[in-house]
């Protein structure tokens, strides 16, 4: 399965891009929560317990699940000539702009983690001040710091393996992230999909060094002509315009864009959190999005641009068309406004289809998942206690790689 093959939401699963959260969750303190995404610091040896068991049911329902840690190290086992390269982009990308500290950091990398995976994972685990041994008395800045205070912050997020790239089809957007503490997990994808013997011939849509935000999760494949983006805290409107004209300039099948505009709220932080497809005619949805809801067509101009238009039917109506057949839309919840709210808060929405009609859900959102056994779906129900800390589900902590066709 060289390249990728993600032209739908919902057909059969065949290989999946996973990271498990390593030690950059240890280097979560309350002070850095705000700065680094997070709502609250998940217990390490537990949430890697969960992404265990969200790992072995996919193996279960035949699913290749490869790690994001493993094909960057692969990729600097392949060409060591890299390493210097990616070392050198990720301490200037972490900030570290004077020579004194880029070579200290440098070489404390270099010398301390000799194998590959060794140092991928502690590029994602951060770096503090004590772990370097300078010598203070060189540095002012070094005397006055606390010792525990971070040189490199950790990526935190990087579980969250469905937002720094995002398939599309046959090819690949790797983003622009909303947030600079993000922005560097897209790094790995840069050298991956450049260099990967599985991945590095993949069609490039968006760049990570666009002007605009886009992120995975609001990326959608409603089919092999249809995506659907989101207008949301995380991605702009003027990336959707760019990779929009990117697609339609390109070999791909992709006719038409749809654009959802939905709420800017961290309840609501991608499309995928309050939207997801199921099975052929079903969708999941947060009852709190239909009122607020704008959904824009795009599609090209044939000169080169594109042309945009404002669709005033219902949410039904206009999947109902790109789908093909009239849809269902099964609200987080059952419909139960308090429900709705804290099952949204827990992605009860958040769901990643394996098939159509078998979905792996968050065990905790016993509403919503017993209102999808009643509509016909095989619900799949993985631990999360301290996963969906991380205010994200399994769609959000996976990125397909391969989907077989219809």
């Amino acid at each position: 399965m060289a390249g990728v093959n993600v032209p739908s939401e919902i057909m059969p699963l065949k290989k999946v891009l996973l990271h498990r959260p390593g030690d950059e969750l240890l280097n979560l303190t309350p002070n850095t929560l705000e700065e680094l995404l997070f709502d609250d610091i998940p217990f390490l040896k537990v949430a890697q317990e969960e992404h265990d068991a969200f790992a072995k049911i996919l193996r279960d329902e035949g699913v290749e699940v490869v790690y994001l840690e493993d094909l960057m190290a692969e990729v600097l086992d392949l060409y060591p000539e890299l390493r210097e390269k990616f070392l050198k982009q990720w301490i200037f990308e972490a900030g570290i702009r004077t020579d004194r500290y880029q070579k200290i950091i440098y070489d404390y990398l270099n010398d301390n983690y000799p194998t590959n995976k060794e140092l991928v994972l502690k590029t994602m685990a951060g770096i503090n001040l004590q772990e370097l041994h300078t010598d203070k008395s060189n540095s002012l800045v070094d005397l006055v710091s606390d010792a525990s205070k971070l040189v490199c912050a950790p990526m935190p997020n990087l579980y969250f393996t469905r937002d720094p790239f995002a398939m599309i089809g046959n090819g690949v957007s790797i983003n622009r992230m909303y947030s600079e503490t993000r922005n560097r997990e897209t790094i790995y994808g840069e050298y991956i999909f450049k260099y990967h013997p599985d991945l590095q011939d993949v069609p490039e849509y968006y760049s990570r060094y666009n002007t605009f935000h886009i992120e995975g999760g609001d990326i959608l494949n409603i089919n092999d002509k249809v995506l659907a983006i989101g207008i949301s805290q995380r991605t702009e409107p003027d990336a959707i315009d760019q990779i929009a004209k990117n697609i339609f300039e390109s070999d791909s099948p992709i006719e038409t864009i749809l654009a959802f505009n939905i709420p800017n709220s961290r309840a609501f932080m991608h499309l995928d959190t309050v939207f997801t497809q199921i099975d052929y005619d079903k969708f999941t949805i947060h009852p709190g999005i239909m009122g607020p809801l704008t959904v824009f067509e795009i599609k090209s101009d044939g000169k080169g641009g594109i042309k945009v238009r404002e669709r005033n039917e219902t949410l039904e109506e206009i999947l109902t068309e790109y789908v093909g057949r009239p849809v269902t839309l099964i609200p987080c919840g059952g419909g139960d406004r308090i429900a709705a709210e804290r099952e949204q808060w827990n992605d009860g929405s958040n769901t990643l289809c394996i098939r159509p009609g078998t979905v792996v859900v968050y065990e905790r959102n016993d509403v919503t998942n017993a209102v999808l056994e009643e509509a016909g779906i095989n619900v799949l129900q993985m631990p999360s206690a301290e996963l969906s800390r991380g205010r994200g589900g399994p769609r959000c902590m996976s990125m397909p790689l391969w989907r077989d066709a219809e």
